[in-house]
């Protein structure tokens, strides 16, 4: 994208589709036309979204949590060529519960412009489309698997204001299950799955009903989870 190699090469953060390839926004599509590299955190599913968008293929740079440290030495090395770099997840905006953090820090701190573009993520939608408060609110993401996972939990249910976590597929009977025996029963909550496709749901009532659901035998818990939950009451 550089024309001059004297120059720092930038770095654009960029939002990529949940499920719905249409929500690539233009902008996005420029950048991932025009960028020299693409730091992604699944070079085979990175691959797959510019050949379904049309898009030329480019050098990628696989980006995960395990080689973050490495890997943000590299990128800032062709920043420093005056190579533009565009960093995305799997899907839907980096850094928001995805690697990315510590290539953010470390441009900032190397002097490299930082470019974050709008776009695709989960929470977003399941806030405003849950019928809870969204004038205040706290993100938490994924729960920890095993160790910190009781006080994540109780962090949830004492906060004030309305409390977003994102819960896989195999976890979210027994999340909801485990919330319903910290919270009073007419709580309310919403239960968020696979949004933006085919099959997007969103199941809203209070934890008793919510817990209900989930535990009946016709509940699809196929897919992944935003779980929103009204802030305690004091």
């Amino acid at each position: 994208m550089n024309d001059s190699r004297t120059k720092k090469g930038k770095l654009f953060i960029v939002p990529t589709p949940i499920g719905n390839l249409k929500d690539i926004t233009l902008r996005a599509l420029d950048v991932l036309k025009d960028v020299d590299i693409i730091a992604t955190e699944d070079t085979r599913t990175c691959g797959k979204l510019l050949k379904l968008l049309g898009l030329p293929r480019k050098e990628l740079v696989s980006y995960y949590d395990s080689v973050e440290t490495e890997k943000s030495a590299l990128v800032l090395s062709k920043l420093n060529e005056g190579l533009d770099v565009a960093l995305v997840s799997e899907a839907g905006t980096p850094l928001i519960s995805d690697p990315g953090y510590k290539l953010v820090r470390a441009c900032i701190e190397g002097g490299f412009e930082v470019i974050p573009l709008p776009g695709a993520t989960a929470f977003v939608p399941a806030l405003v489309g849950s019928g809870l408060p969204p004038n205040e609110f706290k993100f938490f993401g994924f729960p920890p698997k095993k160790k910190g996972y009781k006080k994540f939990l109780e962090n949830v249910v004492e906060e004030t204001s309305t409390a977003i976590v994102y819960v896989s597929s195999h976890k979210i009977k027994k999340f909801i299950n485990d919330l319903s025996e910290l919270v009073v029963p007419e709580r309310r909550i919403c239960i968020c799955r696979e949004i933006t496709k085919f099959n997007e749901q969103f199941v809203r009532g209070n934890i008793s009903e919510i817990v209900t659901f989930v535990n009946s035998s016709s509940a699809n818990l196929k897919g992944e989870f935003v779980v929103v939950l009204e802030g305690k009451r004091s």
